[in-house]
């Protein structure tokens, strides 16, 4: 019979329950899957950025040792294009829609061009990974090699390659949001105004674990079973039967076990995936693919790549009258499953802030180039708006001659719980911003600073503190707010929560865990919620032939939206069991309270009966109400009212050598509010994790590719430069709390903070340093060494 405490556990740092099986080497990955009759894929793609499929001739691969089959994609009859899950058509009625998404074909293998580099063309099926591999090396293609555009600012500009026929232009769509005319007269009233270009540039998501499949089919039952790295495997599911091969969705079971890492990456439905269930349906045997790092940085969605305009309306004493934005968005080959939502409704409607800001306006073009498809990347949108307006905010500052920590103070949204409306569509849940910018500058001791600050000036050396004040969108909005926003999916999250005869407890969760502890979190919200150990508690997720129809695990919201489903689950656990206890007690269920982990009468000290026996009655209702069905098990489904809002308050401190360029991190403090936390250790891990992004973005990462050719030159990595421990130096992070009304937890969402907060700041703090030497924008990342000395020998020479 199960135990019961009276620990609390919501809010307390516990070590991560699933960390012993990953440190031992335990982890169950889609790589470690054996299968009886197991082949192998290896897919042959294109070298070219642009070409057209003049021949595929694969009579000597097809003769190497060991090959089953060899596929194009002329053979995948009846198989359709990869679907895109957001559409931005004015016959959508979705707001805000200039120029209708231009909906273009993406095919699971290449029929008529490659349009980027590692564009897949043709599949080798073998018995081994090397043969498939060596096999691929003898497929012969004849390409008739056309123009490429890979830049963002040049992919809409008269006379460049034509992409896609149905993209006239190479124009994706057209978007804008905001008041162009409040806007303008904004702009006509302003004492100030400044202007930037800003680029955020293209990044590579780089989880520990490179994307792979499994897909076995039993010919007996006419089932297929994918096992894949995915965020989100019941969408996957949907996504792959429904839209691209045309499968029942009860004759297909999407398995997501250990996965190392996302970022967003995993969360797309690839070409890879689909084409490895279709081969296996036809061969009846299981086909594995697993991803090489190269083959990762051709494939895996990219993130950012945004061009950016930017203005600043501001009055004489520093007053934010006007926000104007011009956003080019770099969308790729083609459209990723999510891409049209990043920068529009998850950019735009975050431009207004922490700020008080008199008239704002937002365009965005959306462009295809050579490229990779970009879609969500760890922030998804929001880092970018927070990167433009927080540089912009800073450019007024010294505009006007102002601290910058002046000038952010002076248009602080005040305290509010409940909702603020913004210029921008959406309406903030609570907020104390000027709370969480004080115990910041508390703990950083800013005054103190820019003593050392001057002293460090007049020995030559270039000390920079850079601030961002930042908001985030998390737990994305109601279903039918997003539908009507272009979404073609829900977006709430499922729970069942199954107490066992002995009252241990399984929990089956649609959201999905590749990092973020949910083995931890969850059984720590069950546990505190019914008074039993930790110890008691399953978590279950991953399996679409095991768990409720799940959105899976993006944007912040398993604890939010997921904790809420699991807690929903539990009330009605709880609800039952008093209707159990209350027979057992011989009184009322109106009566009956449950607190550390059993029934009691409420008043009547010792009239009680523990949540383990409730459990055992209800499985065994020998003396059990009249109508009351036997069994402990509900399941829940929470459609969130709408966005949760994190914010918070980042300050770096950098040092600049003007002889080499060299950013060096001396100091990283963050005051993050994330409503309430259910495990401080895990949130402060998240938060590291993410700053630890946001400063490789600032000082090193970026995609980049080669204008003439459209070959990724950072195609692996040892070209593209992640951030390494000795860089980056021991963060200080603290919290105030403002708990959401938006769901009974009072959680909103930790995961991307540090991501969105940290990129400004780190750029704002090198500008912070060299400001004396008159370098006052940087207008594209990452500030490395070579531009960094460049701008600061600009400058001097000026």
């Amino acid at each position: 019979m199960a135990t019961v405490t009276d620990e609390r556990l919501f809010g307390k740092s516990i070590k991560r329950r699933e960390d012993p099986r990953f440190i031992t080497g335990q982890g169950r990955y889609v790589d470690d899957l054996k299968l009886p009759g197991m082949t192998y894929a290896a897919f042959v793609r294109s070298p070219n950025a642009h070409a057209r499929i003049r021949r595929i001739d694969t009579a000597e691969a097809a003769r190497h040792p060991g090959v089953v089959a060899i596929f194009t994609g002329q053979d995948m009859t009846g198989v359709n294009s990869l679907p895109c899950g957001w559409d931005l058509r004015k016959e959508k009625g979705v707001p805000g829609v200039i120029q209708d998404l231009a909906i273009v074909p993406h095919m699971p293998l290449s029929t008529d061009a490659a349009r980027h580099v590692g564009d897949p063309v043709a599949v080798i099926i073998a018995d081994s990974q090397d043969a498939a591999l060596d096999a691929a090396e003898k497929v012969r293609l004849d390409w008739e090699v056309l123009a490429a555009v890979t830049a963002t600012d040049k992919a809409a500009a008269p006379g460049a390659p034509v992409i896609h026929a149905g993209a006239p232009g190479n124009v994706a769509f057209q978007w804008e949001i905001g008041d162009a005319a409040a806007t303008d007269a904004a702009f006509e009233q302003a004492a100030v105004t400044v202007k930037k270009r800003i680029v955020n540039q293209r990044l590579v998501a780089n989880a520990m674990e490179p994307r792979a499949c499994v897909a076995r089919y039993e010919d007996a039952t006419g089932e297929l079973t994918l096992w894949v790295t995915s965020q989100n495997p019941h969408v996957h599911r949907l996504l792959m039967c429904a839209f691209v091969l045309g499968i029942p969705e009860h004759k297909v079971r999407v398995i997501a076990p250990d996965v190392g890492g996302g970022f967003g990456s995993k969360i797309f439905l690839y070409s890879e995936e689909v084409v490895c269930s279709w081969v296996s349906r036809r061969l009846k045997r299981p086909v594995r693919w697993t991803s090489t790092r190269h083959e990762a940085y051709l494939t895996d969605a990219h993130g950012r790549d945004h061009v950016t305009d930017a203005e600043l309306a501001l009055s004489k004493d520093g007053k934010m009258l006007g926000l104007r934005v011009r956003t080019t968005a770099n969308l790729g080959a083609y459209l990723s499953t999510f891409a049209p939502a990043v920068p529009t409704f998850l950019y735009g409607t975050l431009l207004n802030g922490v700020y008080e800001i008199g008239a704002i306006h937002c365009h965005v073009s959306g462009v295809f180039t050579n490229t990779t498809a970009v879609d969500a990347y760890r922030g998804a949108g929001r880092p970018e708006a927070c990167y433009v307006l927080e540089r912009i905010v800073e450019a007024g500052a010294l505009a006007l001659r102002m601290d910058p920590i002046e000038l952010r103070k002076k248009n602080f949204i005040p305290k509010f719980s409940g909702a603020h409306q913004t210029l921008v569509a959406v309406a903030y849940d609570s907020g104390d911003y000027p709370a969480a910018t004080d115990k910041l500058l508390r703990i950083f001791d800013y005054k103190a600073f820019r003593a050392e600050q001057e002293a460090a000036r007049k020995q030559g050396r270039l000390l920079g503190v850079g601030f961002s004040t930042y908001i985030e969108a998390c737990s994305i909005a109601p279903s039918k707010v997003v539908g009507a926003l272009g979404a073609g999916a829900g977006l709430y999250e499922s729970a069942k929560v199954r107490v066992h005869p002995t009252g241990t407890v399984t929990v089956f969760t649609g959201s999905h865990s590749h990092g973020q502890g949910h083995e931890t979190t969850f059984a720590q919200l069950v546990a505190h919620e019914l008074g039993i150990p930790i110890e008691q508690v399953e978590i279950v997720h991953g399996d679409t032939g095991s768990i409720a129809f799940g959105m899976g695990t993006y944007g912040s919201r398993s604890g939010s939206v997921g904790g809420t489903a699991i807690l929903m689950s539990l009330n009605k656990i709880k609800d039952k069991g008093r209707q159990i206890a209350a027979h057992l007690l011989e009184a009322s269920p109106k009566d009956i309270e449950y607190s550390k982990g059993q029934f009691q009468v409420r008043g009547v000290p010792g009239k009680a009966v523990p949540f383990g026996a409730v459990a055992l009655t209800a499985y065994v209702p020998h003396n059990y109400p009249e109508g009351l069905e036997p069994g402990l098990e509900e399941t829940s489904f929470y459609d969130p009212s709408n966005f949760c809002f994190p914010f918070g308050a980042h300050a770096c401190v950098v040092e600049v050598d003007r002889e080499t360029g060299l950013v060096k991190v001396l100091r990283y403090v963050a005051v993050d509010d994330v409503g309430n936390v259910i495990n401080p250790m895990i949130v402060d891990g998240m938060v590291h994790g993410g700053i630890a992004q946001g400063v490789g973005q600032a000082l090193w990462e970026g995609a980049v590719y080669d204008e003439r050719s459209g070959q990724l030159v950072t195609g692996t990595m040892t070209e593209y430069a992640l951030p390494k421990a000795d860089q980056l130096p021991m963060y200080e992070t603290d919290r105030t709390v403002t708990p959401t009304p938006v769901n009974p937890l009072g959680v909103k969402g930790a995961g991307e903070t540090g991501t969105i907060a940290a990129t400004p700041a780190v750029v704002n703090a090198v500008v912070d340093a060299l400001v004396p030497l008159g370098v006052d924008h940087f207008e594209t990342m990452p500030l490395t060494p070579e531009r960094v000395w460049n701008a600061i020998r600009r400058a001097t020479t000026r």
